[in-house]
């Protein structure tokens, strides 16, 4: 197969392969939703487990553009002829918000496997559904929180899996960017979704990650000039504080009509207290900040060695390395039967938490519990 990737660093590969996995052993890909979706094709050449079978989207233009790069992909305009081809073993979907829920039940009643980007719903009707599908065909799902699968999100995550920090007693999480660029050509965003289901899944998603089951959350919200300008109905400016059944906190903040300052502050940040250090990931800076045990500030910078896995080129681009590995995890997963994160469940209760948020910030800031509305969705703790 022709290697598309042939500007590599050191450091190829962030999650361990298998090289002796034959093609015909691993698992096919099909891709509904192309503009974001052409990364995760690209994306699987770089796995042990899965490889690219299957494109589809409406848009001609956007098949013309990844058939130009994956040639041997078949590519259609039809779902349901996709969710039809035996090749095709998970289902990775890519598409706007709304057309999650009907799409995820389509594939597992087809009987295929499901990645769906985040969020995996942005409703609680179609939540309901879509759990009811799963526990009645057996068929597995993984969120795409591709910000877990990022380098310096890894290495803090494992450092705090070894217990370097302690218990984890306060969580802060942010994800600031400009979006001015993600309003075009999508009018659903302004029309039928909100920001709590876009850009604070991450923020949010690390805060539960984190802290575990979280009771209750505040929140209040703003909409900026762009979102003003673009119509938005929804707030683009979040601050959360959350709140778990043991009394740890967590602060998650979001902006999306930003004027950024890359110098100053990263995209997206964890922040870690814990009973015994601290630590901070960065993104797109590639960076792991933490306290040793002698006390000491490190630093521990993987940008070099990882940026073209990563981004594919010296320019921060779309999430390459993030997809690959999150593919190579699940595929993983499946094959061994062990347990994996963010699975459905968990997906859904992160749902919750963006719901909760959206209530609360609706709502001046009036704190919101969890629990009734995981009762509603048929998740209990």
């Amino acid at each position: 197969m022709t290697n598309y990737y042939p500007r590599v660093a050191r450091g190829v590969h962030s999650y361990p392969l298998d090289e002796s996995v034959p093609p015909s052993e691993r698992f096919g890909l099909g891709v509904v939703g192309l503009h974001e979706g052409r990364t995760a094709l690209l994306a699987a050449l770089r796995t042990s487990r899965v490889r690219p079978v299957a494109g589809c989207d409406l848009d001609s233009d956007a098949i013309a553009n990844v058939r130009a790069d994956l040639p041997d992909v078949s590519f259609t305009t039809s779902y349901a002829e996709m969710l039809a081809d035996p090749e095709v073993d998970i289902v990775g979907i890519y598409t706007p918000d709304p057309l999650h829920g009907e799409q995820i039940i389509a594939a597992f009643e087809a009987g295929k496997h499901v990645v769906c980007t985040k969020p995996v719903v942005n409703d609680i009707e179609t939540a309901k559904r879509v759990l009811a599908v799963s526990r009645a065909t057996g068929r597995k799902l993984m969120v795409g929180q591709s910000i877990r699968f990022f380098e310096s999100m890894r290495r803090q995550r494992a450092a705090y899996e070894r217990g370097e920090i302690g218990e984890v007693e306060v969580v802060e999480t942010q994800y600031t960017h400009r979006m001015d660029w993600y309003y075009d050509g999508r009018p659903w965003i302004a029309e039928k979704s909100d920001w709590v289901y876009l850009g604070m899944s991450h923020p949010l998603d690390l805060l539960r990650w984190y802290l575990g089951p979280i009771e209750s959350v505040s929140a209040v919200g703003s909409r900026s000039a762009l979102a003003r300008d673009n119509g938005a109905s929804s707030f683009d400016v979040y601050s959360v504080n959350a709140l778990t059944a043991d009394g740890r906190v967590g602060r998650a903040f979001g902006h999306y009509g930003i004027h950024e300052l890359p110098l100053a502050r990263n995209s997206i940040e964890c922040l870690l207290y814990g009973s015994d250090g601290t630590s901070l990931a960065k993104y797109h800076d590639m960076q792991y900040l933490h306290t040793g045990t002698d006390g000491v500030e490190h630093v521990e910078d993987m940008l070099y060695e990882y940026r073209h896995y990563h981004f594919n080129n010296e320019v921060h681009g779309m999430h390459y390395g993030e997809f690959a590995n999150y593919l190579q995890y699940f595929a993983d997963a499946l094959v061994s039967g062990s347990d994996y994160s963010p699975g459905l469940e968990e997906g859904l209760e992160t749902f919750c938490l963006m719901e909760a948020v959206r209530r609360s910030a609706t709502d001046g800031g009036r704190p919101v519990a969890l629990a009734p509305l995981l009762a509603e969705v048929g998740l209990s703790r």
